[in-house]
This record gives C-alpha cells, sequence and structure tokens, in this order.
C-alpha cells in the first residue's frame, strides 16, 4: 500500500526522479526510522531490501578473518545501500550497520531490481552512485595503507558531517575506532590532538564539529578524490577546491 507518510523526499536519488517513475515505486516505498548500530543486513545472506537514507547515515563494513571490522562504504542522504540488489546479486560480503539513526526510505530488493531494468532514469542515478560508491571503496583503501590516522579520521569526520544536518551526532570512539581499523588508544589520541586545536569537541559519545574549515585543512586529499568525484556525478559545481590549498 502507499506510504502517506512520504509527504517530501529527503533522498537525492528518489528526490531526482520524474513524476511518473517515482509515482510507479510510491507503492512500495515505505519510510521507517533506524536506530543508531542497527544492523540492517549481514554478510552472505540474501538481501530483502534496499535502503535511500533521509538524514540517516549507513556503513558498509568488511570483517576478516581474525574479527577486525572495517568501514569500506559510507552512505547518506545523497545515496543508497545495497547495490547488489539492483545489480542482480542476492547477497554481499559486507555487513550494513547505521552510524546515525534517522529516517530512510526501503524498498523491496526485486521491486527496485525491476524497476532498474526498465532502463529509466532510476538506473541513470544508480549506475553513477555506483560508480561514486566505488571511487570511493577504492580511495578509502588507498587512505588506510598510506596516511596518518589523524588524517583518516578527518576525512571520516568530513564524511559523516556531509550526510547530516548540523554539527553534532552521536559517536563512540568505539564505533570510530572500528570503522578506521585503527587502536582505540589511537583514535583518542588523534581526537586529541583535534580537540586541543578547536576544531572538534568530543564527549560522552557526542562530536561536535567545531570548525570545518580547520578539518579540511588538516584531511589528506582522499576526501576531496571522493567528494569531487561524488559531486561531478551529480551535477554539482565544485565550491571547495580553494579548502586544498
Amino acid at each position: 500500500m502507499p506510504q502517506k507518510s512520504i509527504t517530501r523526499i529527503g533522498n537525492r536519488i528518489l528526490g531526482s526522479l520524474p513524476a511518473g517513475e517515482y509515482a510507479r515505486l510510491i507503492p512500495h516505498l515505505k519510510l521507517i526510522t533506524l536506530e543508531y548500530k542497527q544492523i540492517l543486513f549481514e554478510a552472505h545472506k540474501p538481501l530483502r531490501y534496499a535502503y535511500f537514507p533521509e538524514d540517516s547515515v549507513i556503513s558498509m563494513v568488511s570483517t576478516v578473518v581474525d574479527k577486525a571490522v572495517v568501514e569500506v562504504g559510507l552512505a547518506g542522504r545523497d545515496e543508497m545501500v545495497c547495490v547488489a540488489t539492483f545489480l542482480g546479486a542476492n547477497s554481499t560480503p559486507h555487513q550494513g550497520i547505521v552510524q546515525r539513526q534517522g529516517r530512510a526510505i526501503r524498498i523491496r530488493a526485486n521491486v527496485l531490481h525491476d524497476e532498474f531494468r526498465r532502463g529509466g532514469k532510476l538506473q541513470e542515478l544508480l549506475l553513477r552512485h555506483t560508480q561514486a560508491l566505488l571511487v570511493q571503496i577504492a580511495q578509502t583503501s588507498v587512505c588506510n595503507r598510506l596516511h596518518s590516522l589523524e588524517a583518516r579520521l578527518c576525512r571520516w569526520l568530513l564524511m559523516i558531517h556531509d550526510r547530516v544536518e548540523g554539527d553534532e551526532f552521536l559517536l563512540t570512539q568505539d564505533i570510530i575506532s572500528m570503522m578506521l581499523g585503527a587502536q582505540r588508544t589511537g583514535v583518542t589520541e588523534a581526537a586529541g590532538v583535534l580537540q586541543k586545536r578547536a576544531i572538534i569537541s568530543y564527549s560522552r559519545g557526542r562530536m561536535t564539529i567545531l570548525a570545518r574549515k580547520k578539518l579540511e585543512e588538516t584531511v589528506c586529499e582522499c576526501y576531496w578524490i571522493v567528494r569531487e568525484e561524488s559531486d561531478r556525478l551529480n551535477g554539482i559545481r565544485p565550491s571547495h577546491s580553494g579548502s586544498r590549498n
């Protein structure tokens, strides 16, 4: 049945659809509330749904043999989660975890796959999203291998900040260390450096971005490579090029 609660589209992909395509999807869309640290899907398990975040943020993480968990992708209001659903796969090697609670629009995997095969605007938008995600995953791998923990923390905080409204969000150091694949002591030290420079404030699991400009000046080039590719694919003119200098 149509979800009457979806009166405003808070996700860029769905919000960019022509009226006809969106109307065809309406009966299959459900607005849901995601909770912090909620598991949306498990690795190698059948995928039932795809998710289009509105004000929530979802991480895709990978678990290796020694049980270490590392983030491989991040999705917010400009993106979606579970590309495997429209590419014809029924599972993924990754797990989906909610990083910021909030709203998301859910659709059954088979419905999204069928709509993708129609070849309309949704297919174009999802393919662009897939390209941006591939760049994000590849650059994250490069960043984790080559750059300092402080620079990686800055990259991750900026990516979260890009996907939320406001400057404050729930974020524990345990979660940060898991997402970055780093020891908690290292994260504590890196966060402490940023706090001393009045770039962030962190207390009782709440992170506040105090000086985004300084955060941009500290981050490595990996953030800008991913950001600029995403902007290019979305037809957004860069407004931050000076921040790299």
